[in-house]
């Protein structure tokens, strides 16, 4: 293998290891499940690796990587769907035993139930919110998301556009005051004063 070729990956290879923390929290964020998101992150990394060739530069390489998780934790979901995941408290022990009696009711009945009414309200909600973040122009939806869904701070976000910290506040002021209106306009069914 010529030196040029192992030190290209070698290098690529520290940057994807960088990056593999925030990868794989994104991934626990959407997936919930802390095995389901290792495998997204496992799946983004080998296809990052696999498909290095293919990145042209066009978009940062973080970016590209993100967007490649995307779709991995999407493949997850579709994969997981029917699955029941039960989670184990500190202890090793099944939740639902801790919350279902041997007879298969419960130990204590919960406060409140949601009634499907309102469980179909917050859905259609986070469909008009998210709606809502589609519509935002292109670089202040992207500062928003980089914030909101990222997690990044403002220095990372001015080093990564190549912007001012101002420049960043204003967009996100920008971004939530469109955010609001659109939220006003569309589902509080008032318009903004």
């Amino acid at each position: 293998m010529p030196a040029e070729t192992a030190d290209t990956l070698a290098e690529l290879h520290r940057r994807v290891e960088a990056l593999r923390p925030t990868l794989l929290r994104l991934a626990q964020l959407q997936l919930r499940n802390l095995a389901w998101a290792e495998d997204a992150v496992s799946e983004t990394l080998l296809a990052v690796l696999e498909g290095a060739a293919r990145f042209n530069g066009q978009a940062q390489f973080k970016t590209w990587v993100v967007g490649i998780l995307k779709h991995k934790v999407l493949d997850q979901l579709r994969l997981r769907k029917r699955e029941a995941a039960y989670d184990t408290d500190e202890e090793g022990e099944v939740v639902e035993d801790l919350v279902f009696a041997p007879d298969g009711h419960f130990r204590t009945m919960p406060q409140t139930w949601e009634t499907p009414a309102g469980a179909l309200q917050q859905r259609q909600f986070f469909e008009v919110l998210e709606a809502c973040m589609a519509a935002l122009p292109g670089q202040i939806g992207r500062v928003f998301l980089m914030r909101e869904w990222l997690e990044l701070d403002t220095d990372a976000i001015c080093q990564e556009l190549r912007i001012s910290s101002t420049n960043v506040w204003t967009m996100l002021h920008r971004a939530r005051m469109r955010l609001r209106e659109c939220l006003q306009l569309n589902w509080f069914g008032n318009p903004a004063k």
